[in-house]
């Protein structure tokens, strides 16, 4: 997992370079990328992208002009320090008159140059820490806590996140999560995962699965992603199934799945099917150890069993594959599973190099 702080050395690294002035296409295509990788990525770039303008605008406030602008002389405006000398350019005739007191006042000329260097080290202090106050006070308001969570081939976890919401993750399964004060994010990355989603109105909780977006308030569901495929099931509450445009250039319109819901999503489309709580809650059972089967193509299941298993099944006939089946079965025995196939189709099973092939007999 990538440290905050390392997310901030880039976006810094990041932003002096783009200052430096030989900025090209290629640059900004790099920095696009690799803020459209992460909102942790996007967050800290436009953290240290305000603190950095912000310190621009302090430095023409000393001057009194937009930044970027050079006063034209005699144009400049008091320093609030403070100054030893005359103007050089004051009329001789409008400056005051020297009087005794000035006399006994008088510094040499070495101790004022020292006193406008100190003068000036404590302005630069005070700008310097001026834009650190304001950089601090950023922060907090886009203070983002990020995590990593992911689970073995076989393995289930329950992950408490920090907003009060839980999140439990499938087999094989990868999250980043990142919370600000503007929105709750989940990075999707692998697997599956199941969503019980704290109440917050102000701060949407969003499951991201590359081009597309699962955006909730209060509710209860679980996004899946199999290579470009996702699938959302909801058994509790409303959410927004949304994309970006995707490679063919279009647009997906935005979908709301009610509970009850369970939409599977791809380049052709969102289908989206509409039933029962409780026949929604059978594509989740896989967190009692279940998988559950109707008038399921064989290679689907086999598949299935594959998703918690390091033992594949592997079908080694068309035939076996097209076969149908239907049932609960525990997803962590694969051996009784196979044995039930055997018994009740023409399927012989074999070992091999570790797996379990399935054929016709």
């Amino acid at each position: 997992m990538v440290s905050s702080r390392e997310i901030e050395h880039t976006a810094a690294a990041w932003l002096a370079r783009r200052d430096a002035g030989d900025w090209s296409e290629r640059d900004r295509q790099q920095l696009d990328a690799w803020l459209d990788a992460s909102t942790a990525h996007r967050v800290a770039f436009i953290r240290l992208d305000a603190a950095w303008r912000q310190s621009d605008r302090l430095k023409a406030l000393g001057a009194g002009v937009p930044a970027g602008v050079v006063p034209a002389r005699g144009s400049w405006t008091p320093s609030p320090f403070g100054n030893a000398d005359e103007p050089a350019d004051e009329p001789r005739h409008l400056r005051p008159a020297h009087t005794d007191a000035d006399a006994h006042r008088h510094v040499p000329r070495r101790h004022r140059g020292q006193r406008r260097s100190l003068l000036r080290h404590l302005a630069t202090a005070a700008v310097l820490a001026l834009v650190v106050s304001l950089a601090l006070g950023w922060r907090h308001y886009t203070a983002v806590e990020q995590a990593s969570f992911r689970t073995a081939i076989g393995d289930l976890q329950e992950v408490p996140l920090a907003d009060g919401s839980t999140a439990t993750l499938s087999s094989d399964s990868r999250i980043l999560v990142t919370l600000s004060h503007g929105e709750r994010h989940v990075d999707l990355q692998q697997g599956e995962a199941f969503f019980a989603v704290a109440k917050d109105p102000a701060r949407p909780f969003v499951v991201s699965i590359g081009g597309r977006r699962v955006t909730a308030v209060g509710t209860r569901f679980s996004v899946r992603r199999d290579l470009a495929d996702l699938r959302v099931v909801v058994t509790e509450g409303l959410v927004r199934l949304e994309s970006d445009r995707l490679p063919g250039g279009h647009r997906q319109p935005t979908t709301l799945l009610p509970a009850g819901s369970v939409a599977l999503a791809s380049d052709a489309g969102v289908v989206v099917h509409s039933g029962s709580v409780q026949q929604a809650e059978e594509y989740l059972s896989w967190r009692s150890g279940f998988v559950s089967f109707h008038d399921t193509p064989l290679a689907t299941a086999a598949a299935e069993f594959n998703r918690y298993n390091t033992r594949k099944i592997v079908i080694g006939d068309a035939n076996v594959g097209a076969m149908r089946v239907g049932g609960n079965f525990r997803w962590s025995n694969t051996d009784a599973f196979v044995r039930l196939l055997a018994q009740g189709f023409p399927i012989r099973a074999r070992q091999q190099g570790g797996n379990i092939v399935l054929t016709r007999r």
